[in-house]
């Protein structure tokens, strides 16, 4: 049972960093970057599921 919890602890842990990542590269005021940042470390699953479809985004190469 807990072998499954520390799979999904892995896997939130792996999107917020790559979260904190997309929002570092974004193209915004610190300050809002500074503000994402935060709310993916006090709500890191809640933060992540919020930042994918409200976050400020890198701007797509190519």
């Amino acid at each position: 049972m807990f072998e499954g919890m520390g799979f999904f602890g892995l896997l939130v842990l792996i999107a917020d960093v790559w979260a904190i990542i997309n929002v570092a590269q974004a193209k915004v005021d610190n300050v809002k970057k500074l503000l994402w940042i935060i709310l993916i470390l006090v709500l890191p699953l809640l933060g992540v599921i919020i930042w994918f479809f409200a976050g400020p985004r890198a701007p797509k190469s190519g």
